[in-house]
């Protein structure tokens, strides 16, 4: 895949518009949603506490609202995270983005991070939702990382996420590669964290990205109109 091979309306197809900032407004999550029509982007990633505003704003439009779940630490207990699953389906969510419990993980307690995934993505598939698992890979070793994809992939989950971008590294080539290698054709793949043109874009899909998250994602549009 290069420059020429792709289209605004593919690569826009593939972007979760992110706002998850802890300041955000209800003026900024208007404008990213307005945006979010406009160039036709995938979904809307917002807090929690924004999902029924978007979803009020993004009715009747093809674009999706999508949250997060155990935001970003992923140390919240798992009664809270199921509860804020419910709350947020609720409210119109139609995609989530769950935090492992990444201190369990490093434990070695596999076991409660699986059980976990399921509950949440059983939670989600009952009421049609997908369902994305968030390893924060820039706090795993290369086992651990393979692990948990295999955990995510096991608990019957739609998606496997690079980060949260609240870490200390964002997405990285090589670590969609290992996700992929894992994972195999059987969940989607999303690259998120730093992202910001679209060479870095095109760099995740051949890697075997299938959804970026960006809060950039207007710049990489008119990045990619420009060179076009």
């Amino acid at each position: 895949m290069n420059l020429e091979e792709i289209t605004e309306e593919k690569i826009a197809k593939m972007i979760d518009h992110t706002l998850l900032k802890p300041y955000a407004t209800e003026k900024d999550i208007e404008k990213v949603c307005l945006e979010a029509k406009k160039y036709g982007f995938a979904s809307v990633c917002v807090n929690p506490s924004y999902v029924s505003l978007a979803s009020n704003l993004l009715k009747g439009s093809n674009v999706k609202v999508c949250t997060v779940i155990g935001f970003p630490l992923g140390a919240n207990k798992t009664e809270t995270k199921c509860l804020e699953a419910k709350l947020a389906i609720e409210d119109g969510a139609s995609e989530i983005d769950m935090v492992i419990n990444i201190g369990e993980m490093k434990n070695g307690n596999y076991s409660y991070v699986e059980d976990e995934i399921r509950k949440i993505v059983e939670i989600a598939r009952s009421k049609g939702v997908i369902s994305k698992v968030i390893v924060e890979t820039c706090y795993l070793n290369e086992e651990e990382k393979r692990i948990a994809c295999e955990l995510a992939k096991r608990a019957g989950a739609d998606f496997v996420k690079t980060s949260t971008g609240f870490g200390t590294k964002g997405a990285d080539v090589n670590d969609v590669k290992l996700m992929r290698e894992v994972v195999g054709s059987a969940m989607g793949i999303k690259a998120s964290g730093g992202i910001k043109t679209i060479e870095q874009v095109i760099e995740m899909i051949k890697a075997g990205a299938t959804r970026i998250g960006a809060s950039a994602s207007v710049e990489i549009i008119e990045d990619l109109r420009r060179r076009k």
